[in-house]
């Protein structure tokens, strides 16, 4: 397998490039920490165009087959505050550059007659989160892609799924608790198991999904939880 992982430098990508069998091949915005991780790598904003258009070319010249949709941005703004700039940037970075990302991989997906995408989504794209209501757009638009591509790529042995973490032990989930209104121990309080996901867990599910024992699961949305998106 060659496999493409998009924000590899830090917390979920990351675990996930370092948990794979397989040639990883990754992409992010920090130079020095691709470089310090990875034999394979391709430095992309995904606000920026031109570097959209050098990971489609690398996509191809490396024909992979794998593509994990990790990057993303985040939000916390109530939406009569947002930006029309904010609103543009995260469309683009969490759902245009992945829909994107997928269209170039395909082509290869569909030639070799094999592939798996996995997007890593967001519970919040499942259950909705006050002011949080650009993020929560582009997640659950992620699953209406994926529900369709499964579909239209079942042919060719290509399946599509998106996993939807909760709150995730990261850097990234600690910054969002800082924006928020509420406490670590507060959101804690409200989460089922009482206790933030970590990363392995992620990476581990996306595995698992790459596998052959996995190839029947196509189309779905997978909630990583700990049982947050079946209420309390």
């Amino acid at each position: 397998m060659k496999i493409l992982v998009t924000g590899a430098t830090r917390g979920i990508g990351k675990c996930i490039a370092e948990t794979l069998n397989g040639e990883i091949f990754a992409t992010g915005r920090n130079e020095d920490l691709l470089k310090k991780y990875y034999k394979n790598y391709i430095v992309s904003d995904f606000t920026k165009g031109e570097d959209i258009v050098a990971l489609d070319e690398y996509i191809l010249k490396n024909d992979i087959d794998v593509i994990i949709n990790n990057a993303g941005d985040y939000i916390y703004s109530e939406i009569d505050k947002c930006t029309q700039e904010q609103i543009s940037e995260i469309f683009k970075v969490n759902t245009e550059v992945p829909i994107y990302l997928i269209s170039c991989a395909v082509k290869n997906m569909k030639k070799n007659n094999w592939g798996r995408i996995i997007n890593i989504g967001s519970i919040s794209g499942a259950i909705g989160e006050a002011n949080a209501s650009l993020y929560s757009a582009t997640k659950s638009a992620m699953f209406g892609l994926t529900k369709s591509l499964a579909l239209e790529l079942a042919q060719y042995n290509i399946t599509v799924n998106t996993i939807n973490p909760g709150w995730v032990d990261t850097d990234l989930g600690n910054n969002s608790i800082e924006e928020s209104e509420f406490s670590k121990e507060e959101i804690i309080e409200c989460i089922p198991q009482k206790r933030f996901v970590t990363p392995q867990e992620i990476a581990k599910t996306v595995e698992y999904l790459l596998s052959e024992d996995a190839r029947g699961i196509t189309g779905q949305m997978i909630n990583i939880c700990a049982g947050l998106s079946v209420g309390g």
